[in-house]
């Protein structure tokens, strides 16, 4: 998709709203007050009644059933997690055996390196990027330090040659005999880089290493195939496009070939059924997925997941992922052609293949220039050092939505109103 099919008006806007086949969805999710235009549905999604009546069914359940929460429904809510894992499997077409919902998505990493990293004299570095969240390393270099080892011993650092963007040829090459795992972001969180999940896990697996993904800025708004890329991991929150709410479960998907494997935090749901509630000293490992749970699963962070899936479910991956490749597209075109003269460019790439569900904007005043449009009812998102990311989500954005913010960042450069805002930074930017 090309950013040249377009029309620089509002009434066009409102035309592609008119054929919109997914513009029924947007009266499902709660609006903000003041009727905020929200584009940051890539750091928290917005809340859907369907989310909210599902935690409310599990309130209820609760209040009338005591303890026996755990019994209703053959056990519904004692084995959610993989019932709401087996519904998240479909969104990357994964087997439902595969992906179980559970801790939260640095726990989740922790879990992974702990069980799937056994360092060997030949093999023991971990490659990762430059350019992934932090958490990420956070939690490989506390694992390496549990094992006694240094960081920069094990740590194999792909480095961006711009700052924006890996280059997967770079990483190829840095798969060398030493490297025993490779964690990736699937999604670059700042410039909305895809990468191509499926050359590298297999240019990985040719060379005998195990690889995973961080796939938190992709799930729900891009399609992935596990079945046909065969990953060995992947980790995820559930709060960005998924709008599972603040804080909610996260997801871990672990190829069914790895089932068995012993697993680096043990914890007593991911025992056995059979031998859970006998309570034994001795950890009886259960043999598939459920394995990776660690405590008890907290209902409450996991029933809106189960209320935003059923949209899903409805909507499906294939018509959001055009849906949000045209929305961004359209993003690009007007900053193109309405935006560029006052200073705006953006690093976020073309070709569909390659681009997540954002658009990085970038401007020297790109921090000011958020303050001021949440001043005038626009959700933005900033990350350092001068990018603005805007994320207009398929279920609930709309054509007309772009447009608006469009002219207001255009109002806000002509007019230099970042004039009145400080640079200093606040806690959550």
């Amino acid at each position: 998709m090309t950013n040249n099919n377009f029309n620089p008006t509002l009434d066009y806007a409102k035309s592609l709203d008119e054929n919109d086949s997914l513009s029924s969805f947007k009266k499902r999710f709660y609006p903000l007050e003041n009727n905020q235009i929200y584009m940051d549905g890539n750091s928290l999604g917005l809340a859907s009644i369907d989310a909210e009546k599902a935690l409310l069914r599990v309130m209820e359940v609760w209040k009338k059933q005591g303890i026996l929460i755990w019994n209703t429904d053959e056990g519904h809510y004692f084995n959610y997690g993989k019932k709401l894992g087996a519904r998240l499997a479909k969104l990357i077409k994964a087997n439902s055996d595969e992906v179980i919902v559970t801790a939260n998505t640095t726990l989740n990493i922790h879990q992974i390196i702990a069980t799937f990293w056994k360092p060997t004299k030949q093999r023991y570095k971990i490659l990762v990027d430059d350019l992934n969240f932090p958490t990420d390393r956070y939690a490989i270099d506390s694992q390496i330090k549990l094992k006694g080892m240094q960081v920069e011993d094990v740590i194999k650092v792909i480095s961006s040659k711009d700052g924006m963007f890996l280059d997967e040829q770079s990483i190829i090459d840095a798969m060398t005999e030493d490297v025993a795992i490779v964690l990736l972001p699937s999604v670059l969180y700042r410039s909305a880089q895809l990468l191509d999940l499926d050359k590298l896990t297999k240019e990985a697996h040719r060379r005998g290493i195990i690889i995973g993904f961080d796939l938190c800025h992709s799930i729900g708004a891009v399609e992935h195939d596990f079945n046909l890329v065969q990953p060995d991991f992947a980790i995820w929150c559930n709060y960005k496009y998924l709008s599972a709410g603040p804080g909610a479960t996260a997801g871990i998907y672990v190829n069914r070939k790895h089932f068995g494997r012993e697993i680096g935090l043990a914890g007593w749901f991911g025992n056995s059924d059979e031998t859970q509630f006998e309570l034994k000293y001795n950890f009886e490992q259960a043999a598939d997925i459920k394995a990776f749970q660690t405590g008890t699963p907290n209902m409450f962070s996991m029933a809106p997941l189960e209320g935003i899936l059923d949209i899903y479910q409805e909507a499906g991956m294939d018509r959001i992922r055009k849906k949000s490749l045209m929305l961004t597209a359209y993003l690009m075109y007007l900053i193109d052609h309405k935006l560029s003269q006052w200073g705006y460019s953006y690093i976020s790439q073309q070709q569909d293949e390659c681009r997540g569900g954002h658009v990085a904007l970038v401007h020297k005043q790109a921090y000011r220039i958020c303050l001021a449009l949440k001043e005038r009812n626009f959700i933005p998102d900033y990350r350092e050092p001068d990018i603005i990311r805007l994320a207009p989500v398929a279920l609930y954005n709309t054509f007309e939505e772009v447009y608006l913010l469009v002219e207001e960042l255009a109002l806000i450069a002509q007019d230099q109103v970042w004039e009145k805002f400080s640079t200093h930074k606040s806690i959550v930017t």
